[in-house]
């Protein structure tokens, strides 16, 4: 089984490989791809997989742009954390979804129901109406927190948030007023709901406006380092990985 992987955090594509190899020791990666531009570029030249393995949000844009400019005839398993009546489509359709974390189990699940279901012809139609549903969401973005403070409670714009931060499992919102306010969301999860074209995870514990940044630096081993107008004593590093997608974010 020839499986193509569409993933732009380098840990999650290692380990989503190294699961389905101790799944099954015959199943061939030809290829781990981070963006829509480089997938599409590689479809264009490549024989088709049996199967691809694709996140929802990539680092230059949503994998729905590829099924524009490039018919994938092969059946897809998202991953993914989107809203519940997209994954209640796409499961009725067959086509299945893995929600990260992903768990060995829950791979090993997926590629059986692909098995199942790899001899039907009815996958292209079934992908398309999937990207139909999604498409018709993603624009829909958070606009405003609820926050509680003390016995009361507070509505926060999304454009008064300077970035959001990660420590020790909490996230928190970090405001143009410098006050901090901690969410019940996971960092995927904010970075889901926040728009791609004003809000950018420049790694695992940020995620930043695009109104909040002052300079940019090169740092070495090609990362980047960015200051933030409000808080310019902040160290955050953009990886190398990341810095390239990073710099075509600010140049749209």
């Amino acid at each position: 089984m020839k499986i193509v992987i569409i993933e732009d955090e380098k840990h999650n594509a290692n380990r989503l490989k190294q699961l389905l190899q101790d799944i099954d020791k015959n199943i061939q990666v030809v290829a781990i791809l981070e963006g829509v531009r480089e997938s599409i570029n590689w479809f264009l030249s490549s024989e088709q997989p049996d199967l691809v393995l694709m996140d929802i949000r990539l680092s230059d844009g949503l994998s729905f742009e590829i099924f524009s400019e490039y018919s994938l005839k092969c059946p897809v398993i998202f991953t993914t954390a989107y809203d519940e009546y997209a994954i209640r489509a796409f499961k009725v359709n067959s086509i299945d979804y893995l929600l990260k974390p992903i768990h060995k189990t829950e791979l090993e699940a997926s590629l059986s129901k692909f098995c199942e279901i790899r001899s039907t012809m009815i996958q292209e139609v079934v992908i398309q109406d999937l990207v139909n549903v999604l498409k018709g969401k993603e624009q829909v973005f958070r606009s405003r927190f609820l926050i509680q403070i003390a016995d009361q409670y507070k509505s926060i714009r999304v454009e008064d948030v300077e970035y959001v931060y990660s420590e020790f499992k909490i996230t928190y919102l970090v405001l143009r007023d410098n006050s901090v306010h901690p969410v019940s969301f996971t960092m995927e999860e904010i970075e889901e709901q926040l728009d791609p074209m004003l809000f950018f995870r420049a790694n695992r514990q940020h995620i930043i406006s695009l109104t909040s940044i002052r300079d940019i630096h090169n740092y070495f081993n090609g990362k980047l380092k960015v200051i933030l107008s409000r808080h310019p004593s902040l160290e955050l590093i953009v990886s190398k990985d990341k810095s390239v997608y990073f710099k075509k974010w600010l140049d749209r």
